[in-house]
């Protein structure tokens, strides 16, 4: 299971129901400014290139299509340009690869302007450069001071993005049944159709899948970080974006300017030991959303139980006997859970989950699969690389290969912790076996001695990166540099949730430099009114 944000989607699940200021004394940012040092335009070609800014083009069908964005309600208007990265690292005078920018400027003057600020949104495997301007009204506060700067991470979207299925074979193999529970013939079929797609990832991707990895993709930060002249890297992280904020910190410790990581991944965990904690964290977020479910008096049952058993039966049914959805689509049962899942990322879709239920339940699917399809980022009938880009990066970075037995003796701790999505999460760890790539460890270096403090921010009911890993990040990074601020809320992340709290907190530090006293919290604003 990908630690996407919710943000990312909310355009979909709504429609499914319902970066011109100079730098003192270093030229324009991301036009030749030199703020890394001298010292770093010798360590090759690609750290002596301008980056040349034009309008944005619409988005790519690999970063999820549709029109070119919008100027700003000011007028600002998005500049994209192309940074040329080493495509390994360990050759830097090698062959490059393409890596995709947008930016907002900041209106600010150069006493107020602090630089740029980069955001990654998660995955991973989210373009940035589509995302960015979709979400700019949540930071616009924050372009006070800073330009608004994202990427597409190499392998996702237009750089070099992963490619491995057509649309209709991505169809074939959403509708597959990924819970194998009818004996060895389904089991068979699984591990068949995770092999074909490691083999056609490998024959259509295969130049850039070993260098897709979260340390490559650090590196790259830290090049646009010089191209942008900046002395120091000022990062927003979101969900994965947070393990790619501490490996750049692990990596750069005295390259770290103010940064944030909302939504924080658990550092120290292995692929299984984290999709056990997904399976609990959504199931913790599927109780909570139950309870609300019957409060609001849905037809789905008179209690959170009675609400759970519904979809449990409902998610058999249509395993057995899928329901058509016009044209050749169909709502399986593992496609009725990707719906469920996608909605309990933000709290604000859960009336959205309560509608597609009830309508299913009734033999209309047609809301659930637009839920399932805004989680495998299908838009308009075709694909973005997400999901392509997804695997990809978690198999360069993570070393454990499973094997089906490994799976059956971890099933039973997967069904005590989630009844809904055990089965679904354990058999999702089969995502890397096969792989064409070796991956690099059991879990990522986040260690940053000598690293200034960075605001971890974790969310007690967020399901795909539960709030226990915070607190090991913050472990991880080291004494000194992990500060916790606590939501006590619902869904995925807290800033993008709309908590006044939350975002007057980090909007305080980005912005002043004034960090949280230790141990603050924020409540929760539900905005579903009940």
């Amino acid at each position: 299971m990908p630690t996407r944000p919710a943000i990312a989607a909310t355009a979909l699940l709504s429609g499914a129901v319902l970066l011109s200021a100079s730098l003192a004394a270093c030229g324009r940012a991301g036009e030749g400014g030199s703020g890394g040092g001298a010292e770093e335009n010798d360590r090759g070609r690609v750290w002596a290139q301008s980056l040349s800014w034009k309008d944005c083009p619409a988005p790519s069908p690999l970063q999820g299509g549709g029109d070119a964005p919008e100027p700003l309600p000011d007028g600002t208007r998005w500049q994209c340009a192309t940074m040329r990265a080493p495509l390994d690292w360990g050759d830097p005078e090698g062959e490059t690869m393409d890596i995709a920018l947008i930016r907002a400027r900041s209106g600010a003057d150069a006493t107020d302007r602090i630089g740029s600020l980069l955001f990654n949104f998660g995955g991973p495997g989210e373009s940035g450069v589509a995302t960015l301007p979709a979400l700019a009204g949540d930071y616009e506060k924050l372009r006070a001071r800073y330009d608004l700067v994202s990427f597409d991470p190499r392998g996702v979207g237009n750089s070099n993005g992963v490619t491995c299925l057509d649309t209709e074979a991505m169809e074939d193999m959403s509708e597959q049944d990924d819970t194998p529970d009818d004996g060895d013939d389904e089991v068979a079929a699984l591990l068949k159709s995770r092999q074909q797609y490691a083999e056609a990832c490998a024959r259509e991707s295969g130049r850039v899948l070993a260098h897709v990895g979260t340390e490559d993709a650090a590196r790259d930060m830290d090049l646009m970080r010089h191209l942008l002249g900046d002395d120091k890297l000022h990062y927003f992280g979101i969900s994965y974006g947070t393990e790619l904020g501490g490996v750049y910190a692990h990596l750069f410790p005295r390259h770290v300017g103010r940064a944030v990581l909302d939504g924080v991944v658990d550092p120290t965990l292995d692929q299984l030991e984290e999709a056990l904690a997904q399976a609990g964290g959504f199931q913790l977020a599927f109780e909570h959303f139950a309870a609300w479910c019957v409060r609001t008096g849905c037809s789905l049952g008179d209690s959170a139980d009675a609400v759970q058993a519904a979809v449990r039966e409902l998610e058999a049914e249509l395993d057995d006997s899928p329901l058509s959805v016009g044209g050749e689509r169909v709502l399986t049962g593992s496609l009725l859970l990707d719906a469920v899942i996608q909605t309990l990322y933000l709290e604000t879709a859960w009336p959205a989950l309560e509608a597609g239920l009830e309508q299913a339940a009734d033999g209309n699917g047609e809301t659930m699969l637009k839920l399932a399809d805004a989680l495998g980022d299908r838009r308009g009938g075709t694909y973005s690389d997400q999901q392509d880009a997804q695997t990809a990066i978690t198999c360069d970075d993570r070393s454990d290969r499973y094997t089906v037995d490994d799976l059956l003796e971890m099933a039973p701790r997967f069904e005590e912790a989630s009844p809904v999505f055990g089965d679904t999460m354990v058999w999702g760890a089969l995502q890397c076996t096969g792989w064409p790539v070796r991956g690099k460890a059991e879990h990522p270096d986040v260690r940053a001695p000598g690293a200034p403090p960075i605001l971890l921010v974790g969310n007690t009911g967020d399901p795909a990166t539960p709030y226990e890993g915070a607190a090991r990040m913050a472990e991880q990074l080291g004494k000194g540099v992990g500060v916790e601020l606590t939501y006590e809320g619902e869904g995925h992340g807290a800033y993008d949730s709309g908590n006044s709290c939350v975002q007057r907190v980090v909007n305080t530090y980005l912005l002043d430099g004034e960090l949280p006293a230790p141990g603050s919290v924020c409540e929760h604003e539900s905005l579903l009114g009940k």
